[in-house]
């Protein structure tokens, strides 16, 4: 599975959950951590923790390992590592307070658009 696939598989996920605000970020030749940051939120810890079990599941369905997964326990920010894509699953509070979008601005965003028809 390459990058762009798993970021539009990342993106369903995310979206069949009802998470907010979703933002992808092509961080390649900014960051050495992966070529795409996704970042979204939640407006409840359950929501967060369905959302993030949302993303971890679709990707076990095609194979395709997760690194790591963190924070789940808390689901105020949830981090879910898939190598060449790292999903950021906030509450909505604690999405405002950290303001990853403004700490990665350089980035260009993806137009998701099109991944949700």
């Amino acid at each position: 599975m390459t990058a762009n696939e798993l970021v539009e598989l990342s993106v369903r996920a995310l979206d069949d959950k009802r998470a907010e605000n979703i933002v992808v970020l092509d961080v390649q030749g900014i960051s050495l951590v992966a070529d795409y940051f996704m970042i979204c939120h939640g407006n409840s810890e359950k929501q967060v923790e369905a959302i993030a079990r949302e993303v971890k599941n679709r990707a076990q369905e095609n194979e395709y390992p997760v690194k790591r997964l963190e924070g789940l326990d808390q689901s105020r920010w949830v981090l879910i590592d898939l190598g060449d894509v790292i999903v950021h699953i906030f509450h909505k509070d604690d999405r405002m307070y950290y303001n990853l979008e403004k700490l990665w601005g350089d980035a260009p965003t993806l137009n998701i658009e099109s991944m949700l028809t």
